[in-house]
């Protein structure tokens, strides 16, 4: 008999492992009308089950019931030097456009109107893209006629001598950058130290604030500068 039992059991412990390997999952919400809890609570009202709430990971910040916020951006504004907010936005009139142009002058050829405020470049058949410009303050106008000598993207700046007699606080040496006040682009005229420049200062196009130099918006100057050539003719009147 002892040996019957022993071999019987051995055989329960070959099926014990392929039955557990083939259950199915037990249900983790039991039925409350099943006939073995009617039997552990007779006549009794029984315990109501909840199903299990599915946990739900957050990498940032604890979960909410409250709705997703819609986030808006601020409005940018301009600034100056210091921090301190300028509120200007620049005039739509000096913002880029093709428009007719009567000159004499070859297609090419860049006129800078300082009073008007504006840069041509001169087109085919009667026509010149304008852009709006910063120019020489009172006591810094110029007018003349050059050539792009040199061309130079996000350029450095040493401010002149002279410059730094007016303004002795300047740095002695910049590195191209956004921060840098030549911008990204730069086309330097002849043997002068006069260039058409980008600016980090958007809002002083259309003024008179420059040293002599011919100010434009990055954006503008950068496209500028894909269109012309060492060797253009610069007429500034």
């Amino acid at each position: 008999m002892i040996r019957f039992l022993t071999a019987a059991l051995a055989g329960l412990a070959f099926l014990v492992p392929a039955t557990i390997a083939s259950a199915q999952p037990m249900a983790l919400t039991p039925d409350v009308n099943d006939p073995w809890l009617v039997q552990l609570f007779p006549g009794q009202q029984r315990p109501a089950f909840t199903p299990p709430r599915t946990t739900r990971f957050f990498l940032f910040g604890k979960p909410s019931n409250q709705p997703p916020t819609t986030l808006t951006p601020e409005p940018v504004q301009l600034r100056a030097p210091g921090g301190a907010s300028q509120g200007r936005q620049i005039d739509p009139r000096f913002l880029p456009l093709t428009v007719a142009y009567a000159t004499r002058e070859r297609p090419g050829t860049i006129v800078i109107d300082t009073n008007q405020r504006y840069l041509y470049l001169i087109q085919e058949n009667g026509r010149a893209m304008r852009y709006g410009v910063g120019v020489g303050r009172p006591g810094f106008e110029w007018a003349g006629v050059h050539k792009v000598t040199r061309k130079a993207e996000w350029p450095d700046w040493t401010p002149p001598a002279e410059m730094l007699q007016r303004q002795p606080g300047l740095p002695r040496f910049m590195k191209g950058g956004p921060n840098n006040p030549l911008g990204a682009r730069a086309l330097y005229l002849g043997s002068t130290l006069y260039r058409i420049h980008g600016s980090n200062e958007p809002w002083t196009i259309g003024h008179a604030v420059s040293s002599g130099c011919i100010r434009m918006r990055n954006e503008d100057v950068i496209e500028l500068y894909g269109r012309v050539g060492v060797g253009t003719k610069v007429m500034v009147i």
